[in-house]
């Protein structure tokens, strides 16, 4: 579910924050919809730190085929707390505005920062929906305090639907360098990344504030000072525990049943039943289903013994 949108800034300059953030996107893995397949216009372009000839062939962008929609993304390889992101557009180091081949293309562009590729199971950093040809920036900012793996740039001219006159008939990625800058390890926060997130058991804590965005594994709580409720443990406090032989002395991070198992379970998480109580199981059911009862007990009892 896509949650809410947050503060944009934008420049036809370089905007600089006056901090410590690193930029966590550069050389990372990054990846396109509709790939033109020359390294000329390869996704990576946009990762790669160049952006002094922001030329369609250039070699420093990443260019897609022109289609309905345009999905380009980079892996951060694993979650970090994001402070903001610049995109540099293609501009084929021309004059930007309105008399600009490519400026409509951008038009109606959305960013977003997910945990998986899925740009909707993430969230909104911002939609553009008030941009014109001579408002849009060349090089665009935005901040988004969240934390995420995946920093996913959307747009899209879907057949039927109406979009302004300025807006182009199709749209491409046209993304020359893509900026997001955080902490570059979790758990951290302030301006120099130097911060420990202040509340024990938080993963993640706003880059800015410390305010906890989401608690350890086993916690819950507005400052994750809880842990999870009886017979729940790991993320969120979502799994179920076992047969534990004491349910109070399950594990409330990773399950585990420090007491080890009900008699009729087994395994690390007490869920997986013992041969004797499958075999209960199965004869139990042969006795639901059989016409003949008594023949069925005394098979279950033959078996049992």
């Amino acid at each position: 579910l896509v949650t809410k949108m947050y503060a944009v800034f934008v420049s036809v300059g370089v905007f600089v924050f006056a901090n410590g953030y690193v930029n966590v996107a550069l050389n990372k893995p990054a990846y396109q919809q509709y790939q033109i397949p020359w390294h000329t216009y390869d996704a990576s372009n946009a990762v790669d730190g160049l952006k002094s000839d922001l030329r369609y062939v250039g070699g420093q962008c990443a260019v897609s085929y022109s289609k309905q929609t345009s999905t380009w993304w980079v892996n951060l390889t694993t979650i970090h707390s994001i402070h903001h992101i610049i995109i540099y557009f293609i501009t084929s180091n021309n004059p930007w505005g309105p008399s600009n081949y490519f400026t409509k293309y951008p038009l109606g562009f959305s960013v977003y920062v997910s945990n998986t590729t899925d740009r909707l199971q993430g969230t909104l950093c911002y939609k553009d929906d008030n941009f014109r040809l001579d408002t849009i920036p060349a090089v665009f900012t935005t901040t988004c305090p969240v934390h995420g793996q995946y920093v996913i740039y959307y747009n899209e001219r879907i057949l039927n639907v109406s979009y302004p006159d300025e807006y182009s008939y199709s749209v491409a990625s046209f993304l020359c360098e893509v900026e997001v800058y955080g902490c570059p390890a979790t758990g951290c926060y302030g301006s120099n990344n130097t911060l420990p997130c202040p509340d024990v058991n938080c993963q993640y804590c706003h880059i800015e504030t410390g305010t906890c965005q989401d608690c350890q594994p086993g916690y819950q709580g507005y400052r994750c000072e809880l842990a999870c409720d009886k017979g729940k443990y790991g993320s969120e406090c979502s799994k179920t525990c076992g047969y534990c032989r004491d349910v109070k002395q399950c594990s409330n991070i990773n399950g585990t049943c420090l007491t080890g198992c009900d008699p009729d379970y087994q395994g690390d998480l007490c869920k997986t039943p013992t041969l004797k109580a499958q075999k209960y199981t199965f004869l139990g059911d042969i006795l639901y289903h059989s016409t003949d009862r008594r023949a069925s007990s005394v098979t279950i009892l033959h078996n049992l013994s």
